[in-house]
């Protein structure tokens, strides 16, 4: 019964319907598009509010409490990688590098889903960490660089990719820039100087991500017929292993002195594959890697799985673990 309000919790957010306005949409071949500029500026918006936020929320915490949930989402963006790189090696059928491009997608997170689990708990009037922002911009770049080596240099070399280039990409991406600036700012300021800009990053911040999940409604079901060439395999992968991170994170969640708000995050996080970051990376570092293959199962079956019923799971799993 809980798990059911959960979901009816979820599935009646804005954000939420406005996603499935998006993929009924595509489906329908409306002419409803979001121009890519307005797009791009929800983009930095969103990375930008979330890191800001964090950043301001983070002072006064102490490393003490900090620490643990610090050392379960690094262990967790260097354990998924591996095990995802084996798995679709041997139970999906690919080759190393879209296995290794599988495998950094999963490892890294994704921010609009991370908003999505915090406007949901906040929907819910549930509290969480003041840290948690922190632990999205912790999780985005080791798993994408570790699932690059997993394949080795030799293949990187023999692709046409270059190492230090995908550093460079990673380290000076929108989304690190914003994310690990945005945090840089809030805590510098504080609560007191971030209540400034408080008019412009608190309140629209759930309307524009509710725009931004319009259009990635719309992504999604354009890509909805990607589904049959990616095969059974990719779409069991792309739902069960959300599940099972998203259990693992709440467990590590619990384990680090997270409560059920904290946790619910981690687990989301730990369930999200990333969409920015990722694919960007992907691309320098492993150009033979299918894009039909990566971005269908992160974009078309996880997001989509995660949204409507995953955070619902973990958000239910943590009341129930959590006194």
């Amino acid at each position: 019964m809980d798990v059911l309000n959960s979901l009816m919790l979820s599935l009646l957010t804005p954000m939420v319907l406005a996603f499935l306005l998006g993929v009924a949409a595509s489906l329908v071949k409306s002419d409803l598009k979001i121009p890519p500029e307005i797009y791009t500026a929800m983009t930095i918006y969103l990375l930008f509010a979330i890191g800001l936020k964090g950043g301001a929320k983070l002072d006064g915490v102490t490393f003490a409490e900090f620490w643990r949930p610090l050392a379960a989402a690094l262990f967790l963006s260097l354990a998924i990688p591996v095990w995802c790189y084996a798995i679709m090696r041997k139970f999906g059928k690919l080759d190393g590098v879209n296995s290794a491009a599988l495998a950094a997608h999963y490892g890294s997170v994704s921010a609009v889903t991370f908003g999505e689990a915090v406007a949901f708990l906040q929907f819910a009037k549930v509290p969480y960490e003041p840290y948690v922002a922190a632990l999205l911009a912790v999780m985005e770049v080791p798993a994408i660089i570790l699932a690059i080596f997993l394949v080795g240099k030799a293949t990187i070399a023999s692709g046409g990719g270059d190492m230090k280039k995908v550093l460079r990409e990673l380290l000076t991406s929108k989304s690190i820039v914003l994310l690990m600036g945005g945090m840089a700012i809030g805590l510098l300021a504080g609560k007191e100087g971030t209540a400034q800009v408080a008019p412009l990053f608190e309140d629209p911040f759930r309307g524009v991500l509710t725009l931004f999940l319009l259009e990635i409604g719309l992504v999604t079901g354009r890509r909805l017929g990607d589904l049959k060439q990616a095969g059974w395999r990719l779409i069991v992968f792309g739902i069960a292993m959300p599940f099972v991170h998203g259990i693992l994170g709440v467990l590590l969640g619990y384990w680090s002195g997270m409560g059920v708000g904290g946790s619910t995050v981690l687990g989301t996080l730990a369930a999200s594959a990333s969409y920015i970051a990722a694919p960007a990376a992907v691309r320098v570092a492993l150009p033979g890697a299918s894009p039909a293959i990566y971005l269908t199962s992160s974009l078309a079956v996880t997001f989509p799985f995660n949204v409507v019923i995953g955070i619902p799971l973990y958000f239910s799993f943590a009341r129930w673990l959590i006194p």
